[in-house]
């Protein structure tokens, strides 16, 4: 009589991986708590704008819909008086070029840095990160004397120059580790074919940097487009003041109208979250290539 024995069943690792319960929920628990504190005050900032003033006297946000009582007067009073409307336009009329300007300037710099041989090539890129852990406070008073001297303070090309000055030390690292990661055979090829190093930078490297490129212009428009700081001190001229002075002076004029606040500070953020969330799929790629190898 033989006995027959059931044949042994080896659990591979990716099958005990099956089985053991994931943690992945509690990843995404923690993720939409993390959300959720977050967006609360944006939430409420929002909600704020579309509410009375007697209504944001009476209660908190939260309570905005026991009963719902919204208008539209906050935003008519902030973009058709104060000069909230033109300092609208100088926001745009600042950012744009500010943030044209160092990409242009950021990608010819690293594309040089990554891939030409020039003397002292590594001394000069060490100069640059140099400027990146230099405070921008240290340097107001002496580009301001400057700006005076050169008739540029209270411009807006005053303006632009001094937002691309201070762009520039991160926009030039940023793209010169993505440069350097590009496949040096695409540049020995074109080299081979005749191409000179403005045809290459053109018709290689920057239609392959494109999300570095991107990522490069979230980053700066938002820093642009938020900034107070510079200017405060670069931008003297009523005229040309741009939407964060403007909100900075009804801080001081409306310091209790909470509803005109409230809807300025959205219609500030609106525009650099509509610019991040149309970039975003090319935001990770830009951020994290070149990150091996530099």
């Amino acid at each position: 009589m033989t006995t027959t024995t059931a044949p042994r069943v080896v659990e591979t690792p990716r099958a005990i991986a099956r089985l053991r319960p994931s943690p992945r929920w509690l990843l995404h628990i923690v993720l939409v708590v993390i959300a959720v504190i977050w967006l609360a005050p944006s939430v409420g900032l929002l909600i704020t704008s579309f509410r009375p003033p007697a209504a944001i006297a009476d209660s908190g946000w939260w309570t905005a819909f026991s009963p719902a009582r919204f208008t539209l007067a906050n935003y008519e009073h902030v973009l058709f008086s104060q000069g909230m409307g033109q300092a609208f336009r100088n926001s745009f009329l600042i950012t744009i070029p500010s943030t044209i300007l160092p990409l242009i300037v950021a990608s010819l710099a690293a594309y040089a840095f990554a891939w030409l041989d020039f003397p002292g090539r590594d001394w000069v890129f060490l100069g640059v990160l140099v400027l990146l852990i230099i405070p921008l406070q240290t340097t107001l008073v002496p580009v301001l004397q400057m700006f005076n001297g050169l008739g540029l303070n209270g411009t807006l090309h005053g303006l632009w120059i001094a937002h691309t000055a201070y762009g520039l030390p991160f926009a030039i690292y940023l793209l010169r580790n993505f440069f350097a990661s590009l496949p040096r055979d695409l540049f020995e090829s074109a080299r081979i074919d005749g191409a000179n190093e403005l045809t290459i930078f053109s018709r290689i490297v920057i239609p392959l940097s494109v999300p570095a490129l991107a990522s490069l212009m979230i980053f700066q428009f938002m820093w642009v487009w938020n900034d107070l700081l510079i200017a405060l001190v670069f931008m003297s001229n009523p005229e040309y003041q741009p939407m964060t002075v403007r909100i900075q002076a009804l801080l001081g004029t409306y310091a209790t109208e909470w509803h005109i606040m409230s809807a300025s500070a959205f219609v500030s953020m609106a525009v650099p979250l509509i610019v991040f969330f149309a970039l975003q799929r090319y935001f990770v790629t830009g951020i994290t290539a070149g990150a091996v190898k530099s």
